[in-house]
């Protein structure tokens, strides 16, 4: 365990520090009752007395949990429960968090509307608040490493040395504990229930409000950090590796709840498309997660399946336009054609290994696009009707259901977009089902030796080259199995978003950084990689055109300070940390579950 000290950056009596925490706490939740600006032209109409809105909504939240957090230093029966690695970086983080938010809103105020005079008296509340309250938070002792004697000049002032003296610390890991089963099923429900909560409110925030949605990441950040400090996440981890199927059933019944949340149809469109490329990079977390292969033109095997689900839909565009297939045929003609190509790409390639591998594939990404760019009947045969693409293909019928239409279920209107959600949900689940039992067995070991050591794996008796070429069609296939489901969404298929890089998903950079971001080799990871490279863009339009260069700095910051990935898989943990620097339990799987902690430790 990395040893620590404790150190305050603040220059005040500890007596008066929770206080003045407190005080300041307590400062900022009222201030989100005032008005913070006159003019409701600022997003989130901040105007109203009486009930928080928008970023005042944010805010309340922050400085709430941070009240809790800053009343349980009194030892208040129960409260200590909240912060069980009895970390003093945990308030200090949602004290820094809430700083941030309240100081941004005014000067985005400030900024947008021309001035300072446009902040009402409870913006200026919200502001002396806030920072009573980080100065508090940081006044109170900080864990960080035992050997930082001098650190950078940067890190002592008050308010930009948050960062940088908790970015010093590493959290503590809490002594685990064993409840009853129910209770860590209350717990696993608690915690799903929350996601659920979080999720709906950011995809809720409306597009033309990049400043509320700033700030709502923000706060998850910040907050994010802060449970990961306190040890809560940490917990909630292992009590869900204890109740696998149980946690993967909620998480899914959350996201079917999802629907009934949202009174625009286009949030469930938004719901849709992340799905569909979550399904998509975790079938490229298994060519790059677990056998560690650069594939740089995977989205060519989602374009193979799209295009041949089209094919054979119905439409009256289709070079086929006399053949209809139900879905299961359509789904299952997706799949064949892109493990085919799979196949026949990854037969005379994976000989290769490194950059000459990922040159390779990033060239077939790029024939791929091409030559249905040229499927003319021009430059080629009549087949995919080039840059117009296959058009108008029809809704999905299954079983009577027509997904196209919208349909009343208890009181709630679902819209062609939230049935779609339904049916990629069903999809994610099959494609969670195949990455995990894969993961487990035998030839997701070979994987895993491939990966560490493709020399010594051969040496061992693994075949190399029938291993990874497994794992290119299985995920070529898993590819093909979401691209039929997108052509149906999108009504139609074209090559354009098939390349290596672009402006929008999908797209063979955007899915490689999912992977990354998210966490390589794990379940979790690809899926919240996916969620926010798509969620993100689609709220701040103004990234859009800045986008590669907004994932450039990401993976750059990630790979200073998270290599591992968001969700890290324990392995990795301990591969990309030098001994002493992570408090990691024996490592005893080699999936993302976390490994059991021996008795005593």
């Amino acid at each position: 365990m990395t040893d620590t000290k404790q150190t305050s950056l603040v220059p005040l009596p500890r007596t008066l520090a929770r206080p003045l925490a407190a005080t300041g706490a307590v400062l900022t939740i009222a201030s989100t009752f005032l008005s913070w600006t006159w003019t409701d032209e600022f997003p989130g109409d901040l105007t109203v007395y009486g009930y928080p809105a928008g970023l005042q909504v944010i805010t309340l939240t922050l400085a709430a949990i941070a009240l809790v957090y800053t009343l349980s230093g009194y030892n208040i029966p129960g409260l200590n429960r909240i912060n069980p690695s009895g970390s003093g970086n945990t308030l200090a983080l949602l004290a820094t968090g809430t700083f941030a938010v309240v100081w941004f809103t005014v000067i985005a105020i400030s900024v947008d509307l021309g001035g300072l005079v446009n902040v009402d008296p409870g913006g200026f509340v919200a502001a002396a608040g806030a920072l009573l309250l980080l100065l508090g938070a940081l006044a109170l002792p900080l864990d960080r490493p035992a050997d930082d004697d001098n650190p950078p000049a940067w890190t002592r002032r008050p308010v930009i040395g948050a960062l940088g003296a908790l970015r010093l610390a590493k959290p503590a890991t809490p002594r685990p504990t064993t409840g009853s089963p129910l209770t860590d099923r209350l717990a696993i429900t608690v915690g799903t229930a929350l996601a659920l909560v979080v999720f709906t409110y950011g995809i809720g925030i409306d597009n033309e409000a990049s400043e509320t949605f700033i700030g709502y990441l923000i706060a998850v950040g910040f907050g994010a950090v802060a449970l990961v400090h306190a040890g809560l996440l940490d917990r909630y981890a292992t009590v869900s590796a204890r109740h696998k199927g149980f946690s993967a059933a909620l998480a899914f019944a959350a996201a079917a709840v999802f629907p009934f949340t949202q009174s625009d149809d286009h949030n469930a469109n938004v719901g849709v498309n992340i799905l569909i490329f979550a399904t998509v990079a975790l079938g490229l977390n298994i060519v790059v997660g677990l056998t560690g292969l650069l594939d740089l033109g995977y989205v060519a095997f989602l374009g193979v399946g799209a295009y041949a689900a089209a094919l054979v839909s119905g439409s009256e565009y289709s070079r086929f336009s006399g053949v209809h297939f139900p879905f299961w045929a359509a789904a299952l003609t997706g799949m064949a054609a892109s493990l085919i190509f799979g196949v026949l790409i990854g037969a005379p390639t994976l000989r290769l290994r490194g950059d000459y591998l990922a040159i390779v594939t990033l060239g077939f990404g790029e024939i791929f696009r091409i030559t249905v760019n040229n499927l003319d009947g021009d430059s080629g045969p009549n087949i995919t009707r080039g840059p117009n693409g296959i058009t108008q293909i029809p809704d999905l019928d299954i079983f009577g259901f027509n997904l196209g239409a919208s349909h009343q279920i208890a009181g709630f209107t679902l819209g062609r977009f939230a049935n779609y959600l339904f049916l990629m949900l069903i999809v994610t689940a099959i494609v969670v089902l195949v990455f995990t039992r894969a993961a487990d067995s035998r030839i997701g070991r070979s994987w895993i030796a491939i990966r560490e050591d493709e020399t010594a794996a051969t040496a061992m008796g693994i075949n190399g080259f029938r291993v990874k070429l497994i794992a290119f069609a299985l995920g070529a296939s898993l590819a093909g199995l979401a691209g039929t489901v997108m052509a149906h969404v999108n009504f139609s298929v074209n090559p354009q978003p098939y390349q290596f890089a672009g402006a929008a998903p999908p797209n063979s950079a955007f899915l490689l950084a999912a992977v990354v971001l998210g966490g390589m080799g794990t379940v979790s990871g690809p899926l919240l990689g996916a969620s926010v490279l798509y969620l993100v863009p689609e709220k701040l339009q103004f990234l859009q055109n800045y986008e590669l260069l907004a994932f450039g700095v990401a993976l750059v910051l990630l790979m200073r300070f998270r290599p591992e990935g968001i969700i890290a898989n324990r392995r990795r943990q301990l591969e990309f940390h030098e001994t002493g620097q992570l408090d990691v339990p024996a490592q005893k799987t080699l999936t993302d579950e976390p490994a059991p902690t021996q008795a005593g430790a």
